[in-house]
């Protein structure tokens, strides 16, 4: 009996661990849409003489949630 109330407390678990992580990137994904035309303002408020790496670097130190990868992606838009 307490075999099944452990599988059971486990899988509600499980499902409730599912639901908030699902929660969790949709919200993530919010901000960033959210945030993108803030990061677009801020990359082209930098010197036009500021080199990828620099522009890259200075966009990151200022919003630290980005990624490597979004911040290049970010930088070939602009």
């Amino acid at each position: 009996m307490s075999t099944i109330i452990i599988w059971v407390v486990g899988a509600g678990l499980l499902i409730i661990n599912i639901l908030l992580r699902t929660r969790m990137l949709r919200l993530e994904a919010a901000l960033k849409q959210e945030r993108s035309t803030e990061y677009m303002t801020y990359l082209r408020q930098l010197p036009a003489k500021n080199d990828k790496i620099a522009a890259i670097k200075a966009l990151r130190k200022q919003y630290f949630e980005l990624s490597l990868i979004d911040a290049n992606k970010l930088w070939q838009q602009r």
